[in-house]
Protein backbone atom coordinates (compact mmCIF):
# COMPACT_ATOMS: atom_id res chain seq x y z
CA UNK A 1 0.00 0.00 0.00
CA UNK A 2 1.05 3.29 -0.86
CA UNK A 3 0.55 4.97 2.73
CA UNK A 4 2.07 8.75 1.16
CA UNK A 5 -1.28 8.17 -1.30
CA UNK A 6 -3.66 8.21 1.53
CA UNK A 7 -4.94 12.10 2.38
CA UNK A 8 -7.79 10.91 5.17
CA UNK A 9 -6.74 8.47 7.93
CA UNK A 10 -9.29 7.22 10.07
CA UNK A 11 -7.68 6.23 13.55
CA UNK A 12 -9.97 3.75 16.02
CA UNK A 13 -8.64 4.78 19.21
CA UNK A 14 -8.69 1.86 21.95
CA UNK A 15 -5.76 -0.19 20.75
CA UNK A 16 -4.74 1.81 17.86
CA UNK A 17 -3.56 4.80 19.22
CA UNK A 18 -3.69 4.18 23.30
CA UNK A 19 -4.53 1.18 25.68
CA UNK A 20 -6.41 2.62 28.42
CA UNK A 21 -4.90 5.52 29.72
CA UNK A 22 -1.43 4.98 27.81
CA UNK A 23 -0.73 6.66 24.94
CA UNK A 24 1.38 4.82 21.87
CA UNK A 25 4.66 6.76 22.11
CA UNK A 26 4.75 7.30 18.07
CA UNK A 27 1.07 8.86 18.42
CA UNK A 28 2.22 13.08 18.77
CA UNK A 29 4.52 12.86 15.78
CA UNK A 30 2.34 10.79 13.29
CA UNK A 31 -0.43 13.30 13.96
CA UNK A 32 1.75 16.02 13.86
CA UNK A 33 3.24 15.11 10.65
CA UNK A 34 0.17 14.27 8.91
CA UNK A 35 -1.19 17.94 9.50
CA UNK A 36 1.96 19.48 8.28
CA UNK A 37 1.35 17.68 4.63
CA UNK A 38 -1.98 19.46 4.65
CA UNK A 39 -3.61 15.49 4.84
CA UNK A 40 -6.44 15.00 7.77
CA UNK A 41 -7.11 12.24 10.54
CA UNK A 42 -9.85 11.66 12.40
CA UNK A 43 -10.42 9.59 15.44
CA UNK A 44 -13.40 7.10 14.79
CA UNK A 45 -14.49 5.13 17.44
CA UNK A 46 -17.46 2.35 18.55
CA UNK A 47 -16.88 3.37 22.54
CA UNK A 48 -20.19 5.40 23.79
CA UNK A 49 -19.18 5.34 27.22
CA UNK A 50 -17.84 8.78 26.86
CA UNK A 51 -19.61 12.07 25.04
CA UNK A 52 -17.06 13.51 22.18
CA UNK A 53 -16.30 15.99 25.19
CA UNK A 54 -14.95 13.41 27.15
CA UNK A 55 -12.65 12.36 24.68
CA UNK A 56 -11.15 15.91 23.91
CA UNK A 57 -10.59 15.81 27.82
CA UNK A 58 -9.02 12.23 27.41
CA UNK A 59 -6.73 13.09 24.56
CA UNK A 60 -5.21 16.57 26.15
CA UNK A 61 -4.32 15.01 29.23
CA UNK A 62 -2.19 12.77 27.08
CA UNK A 63 -1.16 15.45 25.53
CA UNK A 64 -2.85 15.59 21.79
CA UNK A 65 -4.39 18.85 21.40
CA UNK A 66 -7.95 18.37 20.00
CA UNK A 67 -11.44 19.58 19.71
CA UNK A 68 -14.94 17.70 18.96
CA UNK A 69 -14.49 18.26 14.94
CA UNK A 70 -11.85 15.48 15.31
CA UNK A 71 -14.43 12.62 15.88
CA UNK A 72 -16.43 10.77 14.62
CA UNK A 73 -18.49 8.28 17.28
CA UNK A 74 -21.22 5.61 17.63
CA UNK A 75 -23.66 7.91 19.16
CA UNK A 76 -23.02 10.41 16.68
CA UNK A 77 -24.29 7.99 14.39
CA UNK A 78 -26.76 6.34 16.55
CA UNK A 79 -28.69 9.27 17.26
CA UNK A 80 -29.02 9.54 13.50
CA UNK A 81 -30.72 6.22 13.15
CA UNK A 82 -33.04 7.07 15.63
CA UNK A 83 -34.18 10.46 14.57
CA UNK A 84 -34.38 8.76 11.16
CA UNK A 85 -36.50 5.66 11.97
CA UNK A 86 -37.46 6.19 15.57
CA UNK A 87 -38.13 9.69 15.71
CA UNK A 88 -40.46 10.48 18.48
CA UNK A 89 -40.46 7.58 20.09
CA UNK A 90 -40.16 6.54 23.90
CA UNK A 91 -36.74 4.68 23.99
CA UNK A 92 -35.17 2.94 27.22
CA UNK A 93 -31.61 3.56 26.78
CA UNK A 94 -29.02 1.31 28.62
CA UNK A 95 -26.09 3.54 28.52
CA UNK A 96 -23.95 5.27 30.55
CA UNK A 97 -25.27 9.15 32.06
CA UNK A 98 -22.81 10.60 28.90
CA UNK A 99 -24.64 8.34 26.54
CA UNK A 100 -28.37 9.34 27.45
CA UNK A 101 -27.05 13.31 27.98
CA UNK A 102 -25.62 12.80 24.14
CA UNK A 103 -29.64 11.88 22.92
CA UNK A 104 -31.26 13.72 25.16
CA UNK A 105 -29.80 17.19 23.63
CA UNK A 106 -30.39 15.68 20.22
CA UNK A 107 -34.41 15.75 21.02
CA UNK A 108 -34.62 11.89 21.95
CA UNK A 109 -37.09 11.09 24.60
CA UNK A 110 -34.98 9.00 27.23
CA UNK A 111 -35.95 6.79 29.81
CA UNK A 112 -34.14 5.12 32.37
CA UNK A 113 -36.45 3.07 34.40
CA UNK A 114 -38.72 0.72 33.18
CA UNK A 115 -42.28 1.85 32.18
CA UNK A 116 -44.81 0.32 30.04
CA UNK A 117 -44.81 3.16 27.99
CA UNK A 118 -41.57 2.54 26.45
CA UNK A 119 -41.82 2.27 22.75
CA UNK A 120 -37.79 0.75 22.02
CA UNK A 121 -34.55 0.11 23.75
CA UNK A 122 -31.18 1.43 22.91
CA UNK A 123 -28.30 -0.37 24.12
CA UNK A 124 -24.70 1.22 24.53
CA UNK A 125 -20.96 0.25 25.90
CA UNK A 126 -22.24 0.25 29.90
CA UNK A 127 -19.20 1.12 32.46
CA UNK A 128 -22.04 2.05 34.90
CA UNK A 129 -23.94 -1.44 34.24
CA UNK A 130 -26.29 -2.49 36.96
CA UNK A 131 -27.82 -5.32 37.44
CA UNK A 132 -31.57 -3.36 37.57
CA UNK A 133 -30.52 -1.99 33.48
CA UNK A 134 -30.01 -5.76 32.83
CA UNK A 135 -33.31 -6.16 34.64
CA UNK A 136 -35.33 -3.69 33.11
CA UNK A 137 -34.55 -4.41 30.13
CA UNK A 138 -34.82 -8.43 29.90
CA UNK A 139 -38.50 -7.40 31.33
CA UNK A 140 -38.89 -4.80 27.68
CA UNK A 141 -37.96 -7.05 25.53
CA UNK A 142 -39.69 -9.83 26.90
CA UNK A 143 -43.04 -8.81 27.19
CA UNK A 144 -42.93 -6.13 24.07
CA UNK A 145 -42.19 -6.64 20.01
CA UNK A 146 -40.34 -2.98 20.20
CA UNK A 147 -37.28 -2.14 18.32
CA UNK A 148 -33.81 -2.92 19.80
CA UNK A 149 -30.80 -1.09 18.58
CA UNK A 150 -26.97 -1.21 20.17
CA UNK A 151 -24.62 1.38 19.64
CA UNK A 152 -21.69 -1.17 18.55
CA UNK A 153 -21.03 -4.64 18.15
CA UNK A 154 -17.64 -5.15 20.46
CA UNK A 155 -17.15 -8.16 22.15
CA UNK A 156 -14.07 -6.24 24.48
CA UNK A 157 -12.90 -3.21 25.07
CA UNK A 158 -9.02 -3.09 25.83
CA UNK A 159 -7.19 -2.25 28.71
CA UNK A 160 -3.72 -1.80 30.14
CA UNK A 161 -4.24 -4.95 31.53
CA UNK A 162 -6.15 -6.71 29.07
CA UNK A 163 -10.01 -6.73 28.24
CA UNK A 164 -13.32 -5.16 29.98
CA UNK A 165 -17.09 -6.61 28.25
CA UNK A 166 -18.32 -4.36 25.23
CA UNK A 167 -21.32 -3.63 24.24
CA UNK A 168 -21.25 -6.87 21.82
CA UNK A 169 -21.16 -8.98 25.27
CA UNK A 170 -23.66 -7.41 27.05
CA UNK A 171 -26.35 -8.14 24.18
CA UNK A 172 -25.13 -11.52 23.88
CA UNK A 173 -26.10 -12.26 27.94
CA UNK A 174 -29.32 -10.39 27.06
CA UNK A 175 -30.26 -12.46 24.25
CA UNK A 176 -29.89 -15.49 26.28
CA UNK A 177 -32.10 -14.18 28.87
CA UNK A 178 -34.63 -12.68 25.66
CA UNK A 179 -33.91 -14.56 23.15
CA UNK A 180 -33.50 -11.24 21.13
CA UNK A 181 -30.52 -9.67 19.61
CA UNK A 182 -30.22 -5.76 18.68
CA UNK A 183 -29.60 -4.44 15.23
CA UNK A 184 -25.93 -2.87 15.96
CA UNK A 185 -25.54 1.02 14.42
CA UNK A 186 -21.47 1.82 14.57
CA UNK A 187 -18.94 -0.18 13.02
CA UNK A 188 -18.78 -2.87 11.23
CA UNK A 189 -21.52 -0.89 9.22
CA UNK A 190 -19.97 1.94 6.58
CA UNK A 191 -22.18 4.60 7.89
CA UNK A 192 -19.22 6.47 9.81
CA UNK A 193 -16.36 6.22 7.74
CA UNK A 194 -18.94 7.56 4.89
CA UNK A 195 -20.14 10.21 7.42
CA UNK A 196 -16.11 11.11 7.37
CA UNK A 197 -15.36 10.82 4.07
CA UNK A 198 -18.42 13.32 3.13
CA UNK A 199 -17.59 16.17 6.32
CA UNK A 200 -14.10 16.00 5.13
CA UNK A 201 -15.02 16.09 1.53
CA UNK A 202 -16.64 19.40 2.10
CA UNK A 203 -12.90 21.43 3.38
CA UNK A 204 -11.01 19.13 1.22
CA UNK A 205 -12.20 18.57 -2.49
CA UNK A 206 -9.43 15.78 -2.83
CA UNK A 207 -10.51 13.23 -0.37
CA UNK A 208 -12.47 10.58 -1.29
CA UNK A 209 -13.18 7.04 -0.76
CA UNK A 210 -9.78 5.66 -2.57
CA UNK A 211 -7.45 7.57 -0.31
CA UNK A 212 -9.47 6.92 2.39
CA UNK A 213 -7.51 4.63 5.09
CA UNK A 214 -9.22 3.06 8.23
CA UNK A 215 -7.00 1.77 10.82
CA UNK A 216 -8.27 -0.44 13.67
CA UNK A 217 -6.86 -3.38 16.16
CA UNK A 218 -10.48 -4.61 15.33
CA UNK A 219 -11.15 -7.48 12.82
CA UNK A 220 -15.18 -7.93 13.41
CA UNK A 221 -15.21 -3.87 13.35
CA UNK A 222 -12.72 -1.88 12.50
CA UNK A 223 -11.47 -4.05 9.36
CA UNK A 224 -15.01 -5.01 8.34
CA UNK A 225 -16.17 -1.89 8.41
CA UNK A 226 -13.97 -0.41 6.22
CA UNK A 227 -14.69 -3.41 3.75
CA UNK A 228 -18.13 -2.47 4.11
CA UNK A 229 -17.60 0.85 2.86
CA UNK A 230 -15.52 0.14 0.15
CA UNK A 231 -11.99 1.85 1.62
CA UNK A 232 -8.86 0.81 2.58
CA UNK A 233 -8.26 -0.99 5.69
CA UNK A 234 -5.54 -1.29 8.20
CA UNK A 235 -4.98 -3.82 10.76
CA UNK A 236 -2.67 -3.16 14.02
CA UNK A 237 -1.70 -5.51 15.97
CA UNK A 238 -1.67 -3.15 18.87
CA UNK A 239 -4.74 -4.00 20.69
CA UNK A 240 -7.50 -7.23 20.50
CA UNK A 241 -6.54 -9.18 17.45
CA UNK A 242 -3.31 -11.08 17.18
CA UNK A 243 -1.58 -12.31 14.48
CA UNK A 244 -2.82 -15.90 14.35
CA UNK A 245 -6.31 -14.52 14.46
CA UNK A 246 -5.73 -12.86 11.26
CA UNK A 247 -4.68 -15.68 9.36
CA UNK A 248 -7.56 -17.15 10.65
CA UNK A 249 -10.01 -14.63 9.85
CA UNK A 250 -12.48 -13.87 6.81
CA UNK A 251 -12.03 -10.47 7.16
CA UNK A 252 -8.86 -9.17 5.27
CA UNK A 253 -7.13 -6.11 5.57
CA UNK A 254 -5.13 -3.88 2.93
CA UNK A 255 -1.99 -4.39 5.00
CA UNK A 256 -1.31 -5.78 8.51
CA UNK A 257 0.99 -3.97 10.93
CA UNK A 258 2.33 -4.14 14.29
CA UNK A 259 0.96 -0.73 15.04
CA UNK A 260 0.79 2.97 13.61
CA UNK A 261 4.26 3.51 13.80
CA UNK A 262 4.69 1.99 10.38
CA UNK A 263 2.59 4.92 8.77
CA UNK A 264 4.71 7.25 10.11
CA UNK A 265 7.88 6.01 8.84
CA UNK A 266 6.30 6.10 5.62
CA UNK A 267 5.20 9.51 5.17
CA UNK A 268 8.21 11.13 6.78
Amino acid sequence: MDLKSIRLFLFDMDGTIYLGNKLFLFVPELLKTIRAQGKHYLFMTNNSSKNIDGYVEKLCKMGIDSVKEDFVNSTTVTAEYIKKHLAGKKLYVLGTKALKEAFIAEGIDVYEDYDSAVEGVVMGFDTELTFKKLDDVSRLLTEKDIPYIATNPDYVCPTEYGFVPDCGSIADALFNATGKRPLFIGKPEPEMPLYAIERTHKVDPLVSRENTLVIGDRLYTDIACGINAGIKSMLVLSGETTKQMAEESKFRPDITVSDCSVILDAIK
